[in-house]
This record gives structure tokens, sequence and C-alpha cells, in this order.
């Protein structure tokens, strides 16, 4: 029976040499990975796991680690491949990297001092660096795993203010965390509010349906406002919606999961004006701000609102201890310590270069849109203020309903060829096509490249879908 191989002072050079031939291949992969992914079917790699028993007799630290390049990374999506359009995943800054590689093997958890000791100082100066760069004047936070977790904590903030289970305020661009968080806190009721013809929420509707509420005996709670949306990628009017909650005294959260990178925008900032009057704020550090997943904090306003949710327990933050315990803020009990990605890149590379990259995506999505409304064959479906482009394949002459019907066969197609990878999702009760841009290299002639690689295939694909009477099977 083999022993168990763990860091220690016996093993620190089995450690060199274990993680340093593990990042030579990786850097192999990563140098000739010019492409999302691979070819191999959904059954294959099923069967190749499959073919592995956990069971079986040992093979060793350095034969596990091969077989792990060979039966994963070998097939790994790389989001930093020019072919990679479909989700919010980013290719990751490389000083970031290096901090992980570090967390991995000190391994802290950052929920009480004790365990983190200067850790939890670190995470707290970054914390309070975003609190400025979003206006608090003494706000506070916590990181988090997501930001789905990030706004679960967001509406059990409100309801713990309100004192009551109360109505959330969304629109139907809203990340769908708020609705399965709203269920999970019990809250009252969520109210889906008018938005313009961008996707935008409308502040007097918001207005009329805060009143409307009251009317009806419900407690209105909190309105959740979004700085860039999931498929549209466009921002909510923070500024107006912020009076309305003022006025109606409602707790207003911001999801700025996405456009956080324009916290450090040289150009952009002033896209999110209003955003420093919201009481508590989203911010996904693994989209537009190039960490490794995961990375992703709650903000604040005012530091009080987090200790609504403090819990003691005496083997682990007595009340009577002196520790700036982190345990006391947040959901979670082990928490990695997400925030020394972050310090790294800053240190590295500085807040501007953040920036800087988040508004190469932005441009290069505006260039995209314009090569999309250009092509004879692509339908560009909805403006962006983010790296979006939503886009059906439909030549002059192509019914709607023949279009709709190859959205998903295109996207299913393209997968299976693993060269561009794009999403599918619904606008308008209509399905189409969608890239989200999140690769600052990525130069408008690879997007010409990629779109035109999606033409041929589409027309592949309804060559192939198309009964002898020209209608899509």
């Amino acid at each position: 029976m083999k022993s168990l191989d763990l860091i220690s002072p016996t093993t620190a050079q089995r450690y060199r040499q274990a993680v340093g031939s593990t990042v030579d291949r990786l850097a192999d992969r990563i140098a000739v990975a010019d492409r999302p992914t691979t070819d191999s079917s959904a059954s294959v790699l099923r069967g190749r796991v499959a073919a592995v028993d956990l069971d079986a007799p040992a093979i060793g630290t350095d034969r596990a680690l091969a077989e792990l390049d060979e039966l994963f990374v070998r097939e790994a999506v790389w989001f930093h491949a020019p072919g990679y359009l479909a989700h919010l995943n980013c290719p990751v800054a490389l000083p970031a990297v290096a901090a992980e590689a570090v967390l991995a093997a000190v391994n802290p958890s950052v929920d009480t001092w004790d365990q983190s000791r200067i850790g939890t100082d670190i995470e707290r100066a970054v914390v309070d660096w975003l609190a400025r760069r979003i206006g608090f004047a003494a706000g506070d936070g916590i990181f988090t795993s997501g930001g789905s977790q990030s706004n679960l904590q967001a509406l059990l903030l409100a309801r713990e203010a309100l004192g009551v289970s109360g109505t959330v305020f969304t629109t139907a661009e809203t990340h769908f965390s708020i609705a399965k968080s709203a269920r999970l806190l019990g809250l009252e009721a969520v109210v889906a509010i008018a938005t313009d013809e961008a996707g935008r929420m409308v502040p007097a509707a918001l207005a009329e349906a805060i009143a409307a509420a009251r009317a009806a005996g419900q407690t209105p709670m909190a309105v959740v406002a979004t700085a860039g949306t999931t498929d549209r990628g466009v921002i909510d009017p923070v500024e107006p919606i912020a009076d309305v909650c003022d006025l109606e005294d409602v707790w207003l959260h911001v999801d700025a999961a996405y456009g956080c990178g324009l916290l450090v925008s040289p150009t952009r900032r002033h896209l999110l004006a209003g955003i420093e009057r919201a009481r508590s704020l989203t911010a996904d550090l693994h989209k537009s701000f190039f960490q490794p997943v995961s990375s992703s904090a709650l903000l604040v306003q005012h530091p009080e609102d987090l200790r609504r949710t403090a819990w003691y327990a005496d083997y682990l933050n007595p009340e009577d201890a002196d520790e700036p315990n982190q345990v006391d803020k947040s959901l979670q009990t082990t928490r990695r310590f997400d925030a020394l990605k972050l310090w790294a890149t800053l240190r590295a590379t500085g807040a501007e270069a953040i920036g800087t990259a988040f508004d190469a995506v932005i441009d290069l999505a505006a260039a995209t849109h314009r090569m999309v409304d250009e092509h004879p064959d692509l339908v560009l479906v909805a403006p962006t203020q983010l790296s979006t482009v939503l886009f059906r394949w439909q030549p002059v002459g192509m019914t709607d309903e023949d279009a709709d019907a190859l959205v998903a066969p295109i996207r299913a197609a393209l997968l299976a060829e693993g060269r561009v990878l794009i999403a599918k999702t619904v606008i308008d009760g209509r399905p189409c096509n969608k890239l989200t841009l999140l690769n600052p290299e990525t130069t408008p002639e690879q997007m010409r490249a990629s779109l035109e690689h999606v033409v041929a295939t589409a027309e592949r694909v309804r060559a192939t879908t198309t009964t002898p009477e020209g209608a899509i099977r």
C-alpha cells in the first residue's frame, strides 16, 4: 500500500518535482492550444472516465499526474483560445495563476484570524480597495465563491435589515440567482419591472410597481439593478433607480458580476454612475477582472449591514475574541483566500491594466457588431454596452421559423467540432446565438474568421437538416 503524499518538510523536493513537471506539461499544452477544445464526443469522454477504476491499485503521484494530463487537460476547454466565444469565462492573469498555486500549497482558510493571520489583513485591504473604487466612503465586504452566493447574501442582509420577509423587484434580464435566492430565503414575491427596448429597467415603472405592491399589502424589500446583464450586456440606469429606492426606503442591490470591470476602466467608468448609492454590490472578479475561478465579492456601503447575520461559536469566533474573524461576515465557514489572486495582479500590473483589458473586449464587441450588421447572412439581434453579441444566421428569404429552428443545431455542430464555441439564448421570445467576448488578445481579424466559420457551419447544418421540399426537418 502506498503512503499518502502530503506536503511537509520531508517532501519539499517531491513537491518541487511533482508540481514542476505538471506545470511543464501544462505550458506545453498552452503553447499549442489554438482552438477552444477537441472534437471528442461526449460518449467517448464518458467512456474514458468510466474506464478508470478508482479502487484499482494506486499508481503513484507521477503516473497519476501524467494520467490527469491525458485524461483531463488534453480535453479541457481553453478560454484563451480566440475561438472561445460562448460564456462569461475569461483568460486569466499570470500573477493570479501563480498566487493560486500558493493558495493550493499553503491551504489557508480565511474564516478566522488564527487560520490565516496576515491573510485576513490582505483580504480586508483588497475589500477596502474595491469599496473605494465603488465610491463607498467606509464600506466593507467579503469574498465569496461566485455571483450567486454574493446575490444570496445580499438578499439575506436586506431581509434582516427589514426585519420581515418582503418583495424583491427585478427585471426579466436579472440573473436567475436572484429568483433562486428569493425562494431559498422564503421571500414574499419577486416582481419583474418593465424594461426599455435595450432591456434596461425603467425607473418610472419601478416606482409604479412599488406603489402597487404596497397597495396590495406587500412589503417592498429590495430592488436589484444589474450592471451588465448576462445576455444583452446592458446596464440598468442606477442613478434614477437609486432615487426611487431612497424615496421608498428600499434596499438597492446592484449585481455588477459582469460589469464590475468598469470600476477600473480608463474610459468607461461613467457607465456605472450612481453605483456608489447601492446598499450592496456583487462583483465577479473571475469575469471582468481576469481572475481564476473562484473570485467574487459582496461589498456593502455600511459595515454594520454585514454584522446583521453574524453567528458565534465558542470554538471558532467567541464574542470576547479580539481577532478580526471574517467568519462573522460570511455565509461560509471554511473559505478560500481568493483575495490573494487579485492582490498579486494589482501589485504586478496595476488596476489600469485590468481596466484597459476590459475596454479592449468591449471595443472588440463593437467591431464584431459592425461585422454582423454588415454580413448578408447574419442578423444582429440587440445592442450591448459591454461585450456580448446576439445574432442569428438568417440569409435573405429564410423564414423566422426556419432561422429559429437552426439556432440550436448550429451551436451543437460547432461544439462537436471544437474549433469555435458559441452559446444559445432567447431574446424577446425567439432563440438566437450568442457570443461573449472576454479575451482582450483576440483580434478583429480572428473574430471575422470565427464568424465566417459560423456561417459555413450554418450552411452545412441547413444542408443536412432540409427536406427535399426545402423545409427544415
